[in-house]
């Protein structure tokens, strides 16, 4: 045995060099291509599987580098956004309102309490019976006719 060469088997058969599984892939191209079956996927691959691994790796390398600093996570930009539009809104309750906004404010106060009024007057004419309501209104037509 001293000299003779022996090769010991390992438990993996070698490998195939083919950089893509696409001709396992690709219809055949026979006259009734319709009729046939299409080809089985392998188990976690896809059509494009090649490119798309490829574009997934150099996302997450370019990820990993931060080549991508200009564009943020979604979270981090939301939160940026809320933390700017709560700072606006504290600067706005700091500083002194202006004689336009006081101005506003009071008609729009106007406006509301008019709006009261005539909603509780609405419901106060529809609590009065109905033949008083007849009744004022007769009296009006007499009084436009004369």
């Amino acid at each position: 045995m001293e000299g003779s060469t022996v090769k010991k088997k390992s438990g993996y058969a070698p490998l195939k060099k083919q950089s893509s599984v696409g001709h396992l892939l690709s219809r055949p191209s026979t006259a009734d291509s319709d009729d046939a079956l299409p080809p089985r996927r392998l188990n976690g691959s896809s059509a494009e599987a090649p490119s798309y691994q490829n574009l997934h790796r150099e996302l997450l390398l370019s990820h990993k580098r931060g080549l991508l600093l200009e564009e943020k996570p979604e979270l981090k930009r939301v939160m940026e956004q809320r933390r700017l539009e709560l700072h606006k809104e504290e600067e706005m309750a700091r500083r002194r309102p202006s004689d336009l906004e006081t101005e506003l404010r009071k008609r729009q106060q106007k406006l509301q309490e008019y709006e009261q009024e005539e909603i509780k007057r609405r419901e106060n004419q529809q609590k009065v019976p109905e033949f008083v309501r007849v009744k004022d209104n007769l009296r009006r037509t007499q009084t436009f006719e004369q």
